[in-house]
């Protein structure tokens, strides 16, 4: 699972011309999930969303987390974080498919209600065209991927290229 986390001031997500959710001060973080993920990469990325110090007390730089400060999460699905390039072309096929990815999305969701403030997160329309406004603030943007899959994603591709 891979995490694009955004500082922002604010954010919001539209479908169709229409705002589905909007967040004041917190973060925008753009969730992909790879197709051989496990509960154990969303508790992880999980509590790094939560607990990651990207905000300033008294002055100093990097001392609070979102769940410090209550502030607010505005999370979308974006499949296209696990592309490989074949080419010039985008590949998706490390991407979970379809309702396997939802049933994970929302669990996502779930657990990072449970350990935060529910009414704090909130999300965008899984799987559609989406209209994702975000003022960044800084700008801080982090990338972040549950360790055990970056390393068997890269170890797999380079075993099919000696292959």
């Amino acid at each position: 699972m891979k995490a694009v986390i955004q500082r922002v001031t604010n954010a919001r997500v539209l479908v169709n011309g229409e705002v589905i959710s909007e967040i004041g001060k917190g973060l925008c973080v753009l969730i992909g999930i790879c197709n051989n993920d496990t509960e154990e990469d969303l508790k992880y990325i999980s509590r790094k969303i939560l607990n990651t110090r990207l905000f300033e007390e008294n002055g100093k730089r990097w001392m609070k987390s979102v769940k410090d400060m209550n502030y607010e999460i505005l999370c979308i699905s974006q499949f296209t974080l696990y592309y490989r390039l074949k080419g010039n072309k985008p590949d998706f096929h490390h991407a979970m498919g379809g309702e396997r990815a939802k049933e994970m999305y929302d669990q996502l969701l779930a657990t990072l209600g449970k350990d935060h403030n529910p009414d704090k997160i909130k999300d965008g329309v899984f799987g559609a065209m989406m209209n994702v406004q975000i003022f960044n603030d800084g700008p801080v943007t982090i990338e972040i991927e549950s360790p055990v899959k970056a390393v068997k994603l890269d170890d797999k591709e380079a075993e099919s290229s000696n292959s």
